[in-house]
């Protein structure tokens, strides 16, 4: 991961990590994997950049390659960027994240971490 998108999903797992979930970083290709009982989070980070709206549109791209054909209960998608890219990431409607169970978290500039 390069520069902000690192300390985004640094600051993501460790927002987890304190819901008391076992964080693992880069594994096959995806940010940040988190597990806690039958649950597990498969998220996709982005920091700024001067392409922010592509890097969204990539992001999500990516995670709808980490789903499986037959979903799994415990399977939970999210998209995690700055606070700043809060725009980008709206234009996927709200319906279309929940029906494809994605969340949306977005990590401030001083790394607090909050869900849309």
């Amino acid at each position: 991961m390069r520069g902000d998108e690192k300390r985004v999903a640094s600051a993501f797992g460790d927002y987890l990590e304190a819901q008391g979930w076992s964080v693992r970083y880069e594994v096959d290709y995806c940010d940040v994997v988190a597990t806690r009982g039958s649950e597990t989070i498969y998220a996709e980070a982005k920091g700024l950049t001067a392409a922010v709206g592509l890097d969204v549109d990539t992001m999500f791209g990516q995670l709808l390659r980490r789903m499986t054909p037959e979903p799994r209960p415990g399977d939970q998608y999210a998209a995690v960027l700055p606070s700043k890219a809060k725009d980008a990431v709206l234009r996927v409607p709200e319906r279309v994240r929940q029906s494809l169970r994605i969340r949306v978290f977005l990590v401030s500039s001083d790394n607090e971490v909050t869900e849309l």
